[in-house]
């Protein structure tokens, strides 16, 4: 898990079938010091962040699968919860 802002949405007119319905955005990690850390990762998102907050991500691919409910996706990112 880790910590990151939420920078934009994506917009996806053609993507894998286990990720229709699914609202996708564009997150920043950030490091211990609160600065980027990384490459901006594209993460589905349950919780209804919105840009600017920051949020816990993760790449655990178990939890992925359990969200979209299938063994077999392309999910990597999820996000986790809102940071108060």
């Amino acid at each position: 898990m880790q910590l990151a802002k939420v920078i934009g949405r994506a917009t996806s007119t053609v993507k894998h079938p286990t990720m229709h319905g699914w609202r996708l955005v564009l997150t920043q990690p950030l490091g211990v010091n609160g600065q980027p850390d990384g490459a901006p990762q594209l993460v589905i998102d349950n919780q209804g962040a919105g840009r600017g907050d920051t949020v816990i991500i993760s790449s655990d691919g178990k939890t992925a699968r359990e969200l979209v409910g299938t063994d077999i996706t392309c999910v990597r990112w999820t996000i986790m919860g809102i940071v108060d």
